[in-house]
């Protein structure tokens, strides 16, 4: 018999992914719509994201779901928009 799928989930990756506001460290610029889960930093909200941001260093505010895992396996944050 066929094994039930919430068995197969541990219950770290159950939490629905939704948006969240973070601050994307990317010196490059706001080229990617993806970022690996250690260039991400979760804010509480909007005031607090724009307030951490620099982006003369690279640290930019955005709108982000995740963390996701990737085929990969990576755990990856999905660029909804840039706040600055």
């Amino acid at each position: 018999m066929a094994e039930a799928i919430s068995s197969l989930i541990s219950d770290t990756e159950t939490q629905l992914v939704r948006p969240k506001y973070v601050v994307i460290y990317s010196p490059s610029g706001r080229n990617r719509k993806r970022f690996p889960e250690n260039c991400v930093s979760v804010h509480d909200d909007e005031e607090a994201a724009r307030s951490a941001a620099s982006p003369e260093t690279g640290h930019h505010a955005a709108v982000a779901s995740g963390p996701s895992r990737s085929s990969e396996g990576f755990r990856l944050y999905y660029l909804v928009r840039w706040l600055d």
